[in-house]
């Protein structure tokens, strides 16, 4: 018989007369809900925190990768400029190495 069922009709005077066990723990549920509930704040401005550190993290690695990506193009010019540099060098060398 489930509580909706009209044959139940016990379930009237012990809904009034505060016999229905579930009724009487509603004080303690309630008093869990409202502990969960700072729980839950803690726990949000905890996951807060962290989200601020990892934001943090991310803009440190994100100015990291553009740092390294420019000093590698640096790097890559100057390697370009020695290369012609000595082509330059070595072009002379042989001119004047030249026997007459």
């Amino acid at each position: 018989m489930s509580i909706r069922d009209p044959g139940n009709r016990n379930f009237g005077q012990q809904f009034n007369s505060g016999k229905h066990e579930p009724m009487n723990q509603s004080g303690d549920f309630l008093n869990e809900v409202v502990g969960m509930k700072e729980e839950i704040r803690v726990l949000s401005g905890f996951e807060s925190g962290e989200d601020a550190r990892r934001n943090e993290m991310l803009f440190k690695v994100t100015t990291e990768i553009e740092d390294t990506q420019n000093a590698l193009r640096q790097a890559e010019q100057l390697v370009s400029r020695l290369k012609n540099r000595l082509e330059q060098l070595e072009g002379m060398h042989r001119i004047l190495t030249k026997k007459k």
